[in-house]
């Protein structure tokens, strides 16, 4: 490793000051850093500690590690606190060693959970099943840093004995619980937390996310392609500094092509939040938390700091990880060439295994209901609402059967197992906004079934079975227009996602445009959601409140119940 100097403005977070420096760097290692006179003259911007994403699924970006990494750190991020739970659910324990093999491929600074959910719940087919032994033998890993968010806190409340063992094993080898209670308040909240649970990204509200504070939780403030929380949550940054992170849980391509945790430092300063409490927040607290091995501005430190243009907008000049400016190494622009490396990576690792689907399986026979629940899908936001429309509404009577009705955006969903043949399960949706065509998807938390939402039965069925075909992966089809002048052409787009049907391994900026136009065509179909991909990847996503679909059925998720 060459051994170099640099001058620029530091920002010290533990003095919480600015001033001019030169930070000499040997061997990957902050060796000194010298203050210089204030009118010295530096030929940097400022110098800050790294950036660190405190909670996100790498699937989510539908690339594999090293391609996220690319991305990555050409907006200042140095590490990630990566749950790998949707790979581990299709393909268990050597998922999980994927991730870590594909990781290690890059300078990047890729730490990982031991998913301890898995599969989420036992209301949905999963591809895999980590048990307490799985758990402990990546516990002891030592790229493995925590366990992954605790998301079945029904089962700490009532201490189900797998639940607490993996909690055991965790605090046995000294490592921190990641915590997943959207909307546990008050008592509850407090035994959740007593359990040993020790962060929580899912506060949808302020005085959800004090509660947690007062027991003594950390909160992290998310903000990622589908769930948004930072307007919400930020302003507790001005009283509690030392309990903030920043994370964005998913973030899909094109979103990591614009910006990742620096635009949540830009956001808070703009908001009037002091600058070194944002750094605190997005640099600091997750290195001590998890105890990362990310170098944060000292002497001793590995050499792990990124230099930006100014303390508003964050614009990074340049990201050195172990002393290396791997931005440089990455860069890129979107109409030049590739920085991607020719470095051999693991092959790719897959769980596949359904027959093609017909208009046949669709039906919904109607059988004299009045009304029918529907999932009320909300922008920006996991969580669903229940709302109960009249059955005439979707009632075809020649055919006396449910249908979709795009006129009054009350869609069919369906979702499809990916593990075994079976007939789809359906249910039928809302605020999606399609007018024709459908949209299909085999990224869809937790167990990573294919999820569908269509104006009609033909066209989900063309849009299925487009991600069958690829064995995994996104599609959109559109039928043509419905009236003359009116909708887009007859087309079908499809990402092939071959590594566990949730990532490409594909050079990321490709994958990023190949996103942009789909969700771009999904919009053109009427969607008015700001991102329809990643919000149809939740609509199985049984954990969170209130109604969702898996491929059992129908569940209730304040009751817990498939209904």
């Amino acid at each position: 490793m060459a051994s170099f100097s640099i001058t620029g403005l530091l920002a010290d977070v533990w003095q919480k000051k600015i001033y001019p420096a030169e930070v000499v760097v040997e061997k990957g290692i902050i060796q000194a850093i010298r203050r210089l006179a204030a009118d010295a003259p530096v030929n940097e911007g400022y110098i800050l500690p790294g950036f660190i994403d405190s909670h996100v699924h790498i699937e989510s970006s539908m690339l594999v590690p090293a391609e996220f990494a690319r991305l990555a750190v050409l907006h200042g991020t140095v590490a990630t606190v990566s749950d790998p739970h949707e790979i581990a659910n299709v393909c268990g324990l050597p998922g999980v060693e994927y991730m870590i093999a594909n990781g290690k491929t890059t300078p990047f600074k890729f730490y990982f959970g031991a998913p301890s959910c898995v599969p989420a719940t036992v209301f949905e087919t999963a591809g895999a099943r980590l048990d307490v032994q799985e758990v402990e033998i990546l516990l002891q890993k030592e790229e493995v840093k925590y366990l992954s968010e605790m998301m079945n806190f029904p089962g700490v409340l009532f201490k189900d004995p797998e639940v607490m063992q993996k909690i055991a094993a965790a605090q046995r080898l000294g490592k921190p619980v990641d915590g997943h209670a959207p909307g546990l308040r008050g008592e509850q909240a407090k035994q959740y937390i007593d359990a040993g649970i020790s962060t929580d990204h899912e506060c949808f509200t302020a005085a959800e996310a004090l509660d947690k504070l007062r027991y003594g939780m950390k909160i992290l403030i998310r903000e990622g392609s589908a769930a948004k929380n930072f307007d919400a949550l930020i302003d507790l940054l001005h009283d509690h500094p030392d309990n903030i992170m920043f994370c964005s849980d998913d973030k899909h391509p094109d979103s990591l092509v614009a910006g990742h945790i620096n635009e949540l430092c830009a956001r808070a300063v703009a908001k009037g939040i002091d600058v070194f409490k944002a750094l605190q927040a997005a640099c600091v607290n997750p290195v001590l938390h998890y105890r990362l091995a990310v170098g944060l501005l000292r002497v001793g430190d590995p050499a792990d700091f990124i230099v930006v243009k100014d303390m508003e907008k964050f614009e990074v000049k340049a990201t050195y990880i172990d002393g290396e400016e791997v931005s440089r190494k990455w860069a890129r622009s979107l109409t030049g060439a590739s920085g991607k490396d020719n470095v051999e990576r693991p092959a790719p690792i897959n769980n596949f295994n359904c027959v093609p689907v017909k208009a046949d399986d669709f039906i919904i026979p109607y059988t004299g209901q009045e009304t029918v629940p529907v999932i009320e899908a909300l922008d920006g936001q996991l969580i669903t609402n229940r709302i109960d429309l009249p059955a005439g509404w979707l009632l075809d009577e020649d055919l006396q059967q449910l249908v979709s009705n795009p006129d009054k955006d009350v869609l069919k969903m369906a979702v499809v197992n990916r593990y075994q043949p079976a007939r789809p399960s359906m249910a039928f949706i809302r605020n999606f906004g399609l007018k024709a065509g459908a949209l299909a998807s085999s990224v869809a938390h937790d167990s990573h079934n294919i999820v569908a939402v269509g104006a009609d039965d033909e066209s989900l069925v063309r849009a299925i079975n487009l991600v069958i075909a690829q064995r995994g992966g996104v599609s959109c089809y559109s039928p043509g227009p419905t009236s003359p002048g009116g909708g887009i052409p007859q087309q079908e787009l499809v990402i092939a996602l071959p590594v566990a049907g949730l990532m490409s391994d594909e050079d990321g900026y490709a994958v990023a445009n190949a996103y942009t136009a789909i969700d771009a065509m999904a919009k053109a179909m009427g969607s008015r959601l700001s991102a329809p991909f990643m919000t149809l990847s939740f609509m199985a996503l049984l954990v969170i409140p209130h109604l969702k679909l898996s491929d059992l059925g129908l569940f209730d998720g304040d009751q817990f119940k498939l209904i």
